[in-house]
C-alpha cells in the first residue's frame, strides 16, 4: 500500500507540475548530478519532483520557480517511499531525529547506499570516537570498516543497535564455535554474553580478550586469585601456563569445564604416575573414582604436593592425629590411638593394634606412606613394594595376605606374621 501511495504521489507531482529534471541539470546548474557510482532512484530517473516541489522564486529555474522539499522534508519525505526505520526499541540518534542526510546523500554518492563516506567505519567515526582500530588486535569487521556487520545503522530490538542478542550475534559468523555451546557445562559469561570476556572491537590481548592469561579469569574469580596468590605451594601448571591449560573457556562435557576427565587431564603432565597407575593391580579409592580432587587442590594450598590438608612429608614424625588430617577425611581417625583393639583395624595380632605399634611413636612414628602407596600398587592394601630410606637404600616390603592376617618380609625387621584369631607369639 505504501508503494502504491508513493507511486500515486509521484504521478500527481509529475502531472501537476510538469517539472522533471529538465532545467535542473545543465552546464550551468547541477552539471554533475546523476554521474556518481550510486545514484538515488528519482535522480537517476530524472524525476526531481519526486522529492522537490515548486517553492522559492529566488532560485532561478527554467520556469522561474524553485523546488522545495515535498512532505515538509526530513524523515517524512524519506518515509513516503522507504519503510520506517525507527520502529524498534533502540533507535540510532540520526534516525530518531529524522536526520537521514546525516549519513546518506539524498542525490548520489560514490559509496554504496549513497553514504557520505567511502566506508561504514569512516562514516561512523565522523560522530563516534575513533578508538576502535588503534589496538594490537582488531576484530575483522572493524578492521575492514564494516560496522554494519554487527550493528544495524537505523534501529534494533537490542542494545547498541546489534543485529542479534548476545552470543547469537557472534555465531552469525563464528559458526565453527556453535557446537561448543551445546555441551553439558557452559561457562556462565558465555551463557550471558561473549563480550564479558571479549571486546567486540579491539584490544591489546590476543583474541580481543580484556586481559592476558590468568588476569582475565581473575576479573570474576577473585577468591581463586586470592587463594593462588596466598598459597605456599602453587600448582606448577599455573606457574607455567594460563587457566586454559586445564579448562575450556567456553564449555565442556566435564565438570568445572575441564578439557578431559580429571585423571586423564592430570596424566597429560604426570606421565610417570599415569604409567604406574596403568600397570597397577590395586588403585586407591579416589584414583579409581577419577577424583584427584579428593586429596589435591589443583590451584594451590599451604601443604606439599598441593594436598588439601596436612600430611607429613617426613618419613619419621611424632604421631598426632591432626598430622594426617588428609587421610582421616576418609579413614578412621582413631585407627592408631589405642594399643589394643578388636574393632579399629584388621591389622592386628590378636587384639594388639599393629597400626599403633608402627605409627604411634615419639619421635620415630612412621608416616602412612612408609608402608602404603598413595596412588596405586600391586600388593593388597596398597602395600608398597619398597620405600626410600635415607639417600642410598630402598627398603623392600613383600606382603602376603591370609584369611585372618598376613605376613611381611621387609628390610626393616625380620619376617613376621600376624593373625587376628590366633595371635603369633614372638
Amino acid at each position: 500500500m505504501r508503494l502504491l501511495a508513493a507511486a500515486a504521489a509521484l504521478v500527481l507531482l509529475l502531472v501537476g507540475t510538469g517539472l522533471a529534471q529538465e532545467g535542473c541539470v545543465t552546464d550551468q546548474c547541477h552539471s554533475n548530478m546523476g554521474k556518481a557510482t550510486y545514484v538515488h532512484g528519482p535522480v537517476g530517473a530524472g524525476q526531481c519532483v519526486v522529492c522537490h516541489e515548486d517553492g522559492n522564486p529566488d532560485h532561478p529555474t527554467k520556469s522561474g520557480q524553485d523546488f522545495k522539499l515535498a512532505f515538509g522534508g526530513g524523515k517524512e519525505l524519506c518515509y513516503a517511499c522507504h519503510d520506517r526505520k525507527d520502529a524498534n526499541r533502540t533507535v540510532h540518534k540520526p534516525v530518531a531525529t529524522g536526520d537521514c542526510v546525516a549519513c546518506h546523500d539524498p542525490h548520489q554518492s560514490d559509496a554504496e547506499l549513497q553514504l557520505k563516506k567511502p566506508t561504514t567505519s569512516e562514516l561512523c567515526f565522523s560522530c563516534h570516537e575513533n578508538n576502535k582500530t588503534n589496538k594490537s588486535f582488531v576484530h575483522g569487521p572493524v578492521a575492514a570498516g564494516d560496522c554494519n556487520i554487527c550493528h544495524n545503522p537505523h534501529s534494533s530490538p537490542y542494545p547498541n543497535l546489534t543485529e542479534e542478542k548476545g552470543a547469537e550475534l557472534c555465531l552469525l559468523c563464528h559458526i565453527d564455535r556453535k557446537e561448543e555451546f551445546t555441551r553439558k557445562y557452559v561457562h556462565k559469561p558465555v551463557e550471558e554474553d561473549c563480550t564479558n570476556c571479549h571486546n567486540p572491537h579491539a584490544t591489546d590481548a590476543k583474541y580481543m580478550l580484556y586481559g592476558e592469561g590468568k588476569e582475565l579469569c581473575y576479573r570474576c574469580h577473585k577468591e581463586k586469585k586470592k587463594q593462588i596468590e596466598e598459597a605456599v605451594v602453587q600448582h606448577t601448571a599455573l606457574k607455567k601456563e594460563s587457566c586454559t591449560a586445564c579448562h575450556t573457556p567456553h564449555s565442556s562435557n566435564y565438570p568445572r569445564q575441564l578439557k578431559a576427565p580429571t585423571k586423564e587431564l592430570c596424566f597429560t603432565c604426570h606421565t610417570a604416575l599415569a604409567e604406574k597407575i596403568k600397570n597397577s593391580k590395586y588403585l586407591h579409592g579416589p584414583v579409581k573414582q577419577n577424583d584427584c580432587y579428593a586429596c589435591h587442590d589443583p590451584h594451590g594450598t599451604n601443604y606439599a604436593k598441593i594436598l588439601k590438608k596436612p600430611f607429613p612429608a617426613q618419613f619419621y614424625i611424632p604421631y598426632k592425629t591432626e598430622n594426617y588430617a588428609l587421610c582421616f577425611d576418609c579413614h578412621n581417625k582413631d585407627i592408631a590411638l589405642n594399643e589394643f583393639t578388636t574393632k579399629l583395624t584388621d591389622f592386628r595380632n590378636g587384639d594388639r593394634n599393629l597400626h599403633f605399634l608402627h605409627v604411634n611413636k615419639d619421635p620415630k612414628g612412621r608416616s602412612c606412606k612408609a608402608c602404603h602407596e598413595v596412588h596405586a600398587g600391586n600388593q593388597e592394601k596398597h602395600i608398597r613394594k619398597e620405600v626410600p630410606f635415607g639417600k642410598m637404600w630402598k627398603l623392600p616390603i613383600n606382603y602376603t595376605k591370609t584369611p585372618t592376617g598376613g605376613r611381611c618380609v621387609v628390610g626393616c625387621h625380620k619376617p613376621k606374621e600376624y593373625d587376628r584369631e590366633n595371635p603369633v607369639v614372638y
